[in-house]
């Protein structure tokens, strides 16, 4: 299949207009293209619990890929161990005019400015109400666009509540750059006020796990004080990082001429991972972190899982790599803990920072 993917298939789906290709990449998943069967893969880890869930393996599909619950039990079974709905909000969206989704070969990434285009709380709800699931399913979750940051908590509070019963956990999205002034939520009094109001209702209704997504365009002590805030509210984790708005360094052409949106993919591999050492150090290894950024190869995954990362997450690298990738990189990652004498993926997580 890697092959095909490679040789045909991708250059003909990178002969259409990104967003266009993902939707019949999304059609074509629902018609079973790509799909190997059973979820489970031959590929052991010995248990994995993170946050009181047991995950087959510790690679998910990234919020953003399947936006509305639709194939899940496909990406499953293509081997992913876990699938990130979302972003949900919760008034349905159309999301930022097109185009809005790019291709950047040359540097093996993407820029999206999507904006939370979805179908809404209820509508995702009530899809993943009726799935017999197959592997572990966030929901991730953001503020309407038309709704100002003075009102974010009470729109987060609405959501929240519409997926909790439907969701095994809910991730926070404050960070990504495509709803305006978004980003200003991960800042102290305001991030503060959503995560103390989501909590308590939390604990209420019974407690999920509750994960905050972060952007990977904060400073160091942006990022301690984030992680501060997430220890005292008890977060489960912190998912690290978003897409950045940086454009250091890119080779594709025309590249000023995209305009404004998030970047993924390899350029985003190090500032990702110098996020995940961040957040691992200064909590000192006690808040889950979920790596995602640049994920190409099972070397790409273990380097994450080296600064601290629990769990991984990939959507470009997928995206360029085809149907095989899940499988690929938990097989290669696999042979990489074997090869370093780590017995399980436990023994792994930090091990660079303790080096």
């Amino acid at each position: 299949m890697s092959k095909l993917w490679q040789k045909l298939i991708r250059p003909a789906v990178f002969g259409l207009d990104a967003e266009q290709a993902h939707e019949i990449g999304i059609k074509a998943l629902k018609l079973g293209f790509g799909s190997f069967g059973s979820p489970r893969t031959d590929i052991e880890f010995g248990e994995i619990e993170r946050f009181g869930l047991k995950f087959a393996n510790p690679l998910g599909v990234a919020a953003g890929f399947d936006k509305n619950g639709i194939v899940v039990n496909q990406l499953a079974s293509l081997g992913f161990g876990f699938v990130e709905v979302g972003t949900v909000t919760f008034d349905p969206q159309p999301g930022n005019p097109k185009p809005r989704l790019f291709r950047l070969p040359e540097d093996q990434a993407l820029i999206n400015r999507l904006g939370f285009n979805n179908d809404g709380a209820l509508v995702v709800a009530e899809r993943l109400k009726k799935l017999d699931r197959r592997c572990i399913v966030g929901v991730n979750i953001g503020r309407n666009k038309d709704v100002p940051n003075e009102e974010a908590t009470e729109n987060y509070l609405k959501c929240f509540e519409v997926v909790y019963g439907v969701a095994d956990y809910v991730a926070v999205n404050i960070s990504s750059p495509n709803t305006p002034n978004l980003r200003k939520l991960q800042q102290g009094d305001e991030l503060e006020e959503l995560l103390a109001v989501l909590q308590r209702r939390n604990l209420e209704l019974g407690p999920k796990p509750l994960l905050l997504k972060i952007a990977p365009d904060l400073t160091e002590s942006e990022i301690e004080a984030i992680v501060d805030i997430a220890l005292q509210y008890e977060l489960s984790g912190i998912i690290a990082t978003n897409t950045t708005i940086s454009r250091d360094g890119l080779a594709t052409k025309g590249v000023d001429q995209i305009g404004k949106g998030g970047l993924s993919g390899r350029p985003l591999r190090k500032i990702s991972t110098d996020v995940i050492s961040t957040i691992s150090r200064h909590s000192k290894g006690k808040l889950p972190i979920i790596g995602v950024g640049g994920i190409f190869t099972a070397e790409d995954a273990f380097a994450k899982i080296a600064a601290g990362a629990s769990l991984i997450q990939a959507y470009t690298g997928f995206v360029y790599a085809g149907p095989s990738f899940a499988r690929d990189t938990n097989r290669g990652l696999a042979a990489i803990l074997k090869e370093r004498g780590y017995k399980t993926l436990d023994e792994a997580v930090g091990s660079a920072n303790k080096d």
